[in-house]
């Protein structure tokens, strides 16, 4: 398989999944704002869409949409990245990915805009604060937002975490749940291994 991905962007979260599934995956880096590849190839060809992630399949088929790539990887691995597919927890994961992709993706990417002025982003990121404020009751006694075991919908909020305290500077100092569970999935092996790989930690 093949992921492409830009550093730091939501297509960490597909990559810390499939560190963690432990499937074997090259990595394609691409520059979204000039849409092209390391090599110089046009990225529009690859995904029209003009976004990452995209993962290619060794049958040829490319997926796109991080919620649908990091089950796919899930699925493939057997490791309890998902719950079991039509089970009752695995319905309560999908509401986990569809949340963080329509009321925290869809809030913060806004706010990385140079030309979005700045009255817009702070009606962004008061949004964005709301829906962290009900995640922090939901992490109340909860190691992980299914529980007990990490999933691939927490390498999805940790990048939206990421992306709030890291590069947006929100304020998260009041929602103590919320920052120990930033700082859980932080310290996994394997989250390490991405962002390493993605320049985003320096190597050991």
């Amino acid at each position: 398989m093949k992921l492409y991905y830009a550093p730091g962007a939501c297509s960490l979260s597909p990559h810390i999944a499939l560190l963690e599934a432990g499937l074997p995956y090259d990595l394609v880096k691409v520059d979204l704002r000039a849409k092209k590849l390391e090599n110089g190839d046009d990225f529009l060809k690859v995904n029209p869409k003009g976004q990452v992630p995209v993962l290619a399949l060794d049958s040829g088929e490319l997926v796109t949409e991080g919620p649908v790539i990091v089950q796919m990887i899930a699925d493939k691995a057997g490791k309890n990245l998902a719950p079991a597919r039509d089970s009752e927890e695995r319905y309560k994961l999908l509401e986990w990915l569809n949340y963080t992709t329509t009321e925290l993706h869809k809030n913060l990417g806004p706010m990385f805009s140079p030309v979005l002025a700045d009255e817009a982003k702070g009606f962004f990121k008061d949004r964005a604060m709301a829906k962290f404020k009900y995640l922090e009751t939901e992490l109340t006694g909860r190691d992980y937002l299914m529980g007990k075991q990490f999933t691939v919908a927490d390498g999805y909020l940790f990048t939206m975490l990421m992306w709030a305290t890291d590069r947006l500077k929100f304020d998260l100092s009041d929602m103590p749940n919320l920052l120990a569970y930033k700082a859980r999935v932080a310290a996994r092996p394997k989250v390490q291994e991405a962002m390493t790989k993605e320049g985003l930690l320096k190597a050991a």
